[in-house]
């Protein structure tokens, strides 16, 4: 049992200031290291880390200088998607706990590299899939339990086009599905208690590729599972900027004796102002009385008490790596036009 959790963050782009401010005030985590690819902006991170009044972290010039420092016991990853594998792989062999950003790896062989590596030296591990701590989300999964088989699902998130023409200068090396479905193919998974065993995919070309941004404008994905129900991945970032929300999520599931919507467009807050209306986020993040607290904060939360005790975490490391088998799966059905088996590591999870 550790009593602080010593951390050290690679990456101080978005990401990496989410999970910084979401950690930086508890009391059984400190961050004391941070790395980027930019040091002025792992400066900047440091510097608002030291402004909430948590000590300020010391500043490495790369991953191998992080890992190496004795005063870091555990490593949050929150680097592009197509470079977690390789990190992964030497975190656990130096020993460190690791939280790494959806989806765990953009490649099959990668995920197996680094699920071989995290359970060789018996480190904790999990990708951060924080919609599993939404509250309705959990309630959905409990609920789901007394409806019987599963049916059909749907789910579909959808960005605005700020997201791969502002947010992400990487948009080109990633997909909308890679972005936005590994979240939602995790959370299905999950509410359906069941692993994707084949997978077909379309995807769309234009807007983007019209903004010299090469990568889909939409993709989806029907998926069947091993029981027999199936399902719909929607994942576009062609939105207009103009919609109240950056992004659009919903999800259902049809099941035997029932069904559950759940339609997160709205989260109890109507905003309307001048230049525009809008519907605030706060079930992912939000600030109460000025502490961080939403699912992505209780997801973190959640690692870091399984780090620090040794329990294994509730998303394992082999679902994570089971979403990078369904995208894998999905993108090579793209190029095919073919429908793609879906090769699954048993999950202890559905255990």
């Amino acid at each position: 049992m550790t009593d602080v959790l010593r951390i050290g963050i690679v990456g101080a782009g978005i990401m990496g200031r989410g999970n910084a401010f979401s950690m930086s005030g508890r009391a059984d985590a400190e961050i004391t290291a941070v790395t980027s690819r930019s040091a002025a902006s792992a400066g900047q991170l440091a510097d608002e880390i030291a402004g909430r009044g948590a000590p300020r972290p010391t500043l490495r010039p790369d991953l191998a200088a992080l890992l190496s420092d004795d005063t870091v016991d555990a490593v949050v990853l929150t680097t592009p998607d197509d470079v977690h594998g390789e990190m992964m792989v030497l975190a656990a062999e130096a020993g460190k706990h690791i939280l790494v950003e959806k989806p765990m790896t953009t490649s099959v062989a990668e995920a197996d590299a680094a699920v071989q590596a995290i359970r060789e030296h018996g480190v904790v591990a999990m990708c951060l899939f924080n919609h599993r701590w939404v509250p309705a989300y959990a309630q959905a999964h409990e609920l789901l339990a007394d409806l019987g088989d599963a049916a059909v699902a749907y789910a579909r998130k959808d960005d605005t086009i700020f997201v791969p023409t502002e947010m992400l200068s990487w948009a080109d090396r990633t997909t909308c599905a890679w972005f936005l479905s590994s979240h939602d193919i995790d959370l299905v998974s999950w509410l359906l208690r069941d692993q994707v065993r084949r997978v077909y995919a379309t995807a769309r070309w234009g807007k983007l590729r019209s903004l010299g941004i090469d990568t889909p404008d939409a993709i989806q994905i029907q998926a069947e599972y091993s029981r027999g129900a199936v399902a719909t991945f929607e994942s576009a970032w062609i939105y207009p900027n103009t919609f109240p929300t950056t992004v659009d999520s919903y999800v259902s599931v049809v099941a035997d004796n029932g069904v559950v919507q759940l339609d997160r467009q709205k989260e109890s807050v109507v905003l309307a102002k001048p230049d525009g209306y809008s519907y605030p986020r706060n079930m992912l993040q939000r600030v109460m009385h000025g502490i961080p607290s939403g699912a992505y904060a209780d997801a973190i939360a959640h690692w870091v008490d399984c780090s620090r005790t040794g329990r294994q975490p509730l998303i394992t490391i082999e679902s994570s790596r089971n979403v990078t088998a369904v995208l894998e799966a999905a993108h090579r059905s793209i190029e095919t036009r073919q429908p793609v088996d879906v090769s699954m590591l048993a999950d202890p999870g559905l255990a």
